[in-house]
C-alpha cells in the first residue's frame, strides 16, 4: 500500500485508540496492525516522535508504570483537548472519505 495515503492520518489513527483507554507504544502498534489487518504497520521510529508532538500540543499526556520488563512502561492518555481534536479529525476524514468514495463510485449530481 502508498504509505502516502497513511500520512496525516496517524495522528487520528493514534487518537482513536487512546479514546478506548490508556496505552502504551508498543500496545498501539500492536493494535493498528491487528485491526487494519496488517494495512497500518507503524514503526517505533513513527510513533514516538508523534507521540511526542500529541503530548506537546496538549492532545495527550503520559505517565510511567512499573511493568515485568527491566524499564517502566510509558502510557499515554487522551485529555479534553485530545478528545475535542479527534472529533474534529473524525468528521474531517468521514468527509473527505465519503466524497473519495462517491467519486470513485460513479457519484450522484445535486444539481
Amino acid at each position: 500500500m502508498d504509505k502516502t495515503l497513511l500520512s496525516g492520518s496517524t495522528a487520528l489513527l493514534v487518537l482513536k485508540l487512546l479514546e478506548e483507554g490508556d496505552k502504551y507504544g508498543y500496545q498501539m502498534i500492536e493494535e493498528l496492525r491487528r485491526r487494519s489487518d496488517d494495512t497500518f504497520s507503524l514503526k517505533a521510529g513513527t510513533l514516538y516522535p508523534l507521540l511526542h508532538s500529541l503530548e506537546q500540543k496538549g492532545y495527550i499526556t503520559a505517565w510511567e508504570e512499573n511493568s515485568d520488563s527491566a524499564r517502566p512502561r510509558r502510557y499515554y492518555h487522551l485529555t479534553d483537548a485530545g478528545k475535542a481534536q479527534l472529533a474534529e479529525k473524525e468528521t474531517e476524514w468521514r468527509t473527505y472519505a465519503g466524497a473519495m468514495l462517491r467519486v470513485l463510485e460513479g457519484g450522484a449530481c445535486l444539481a
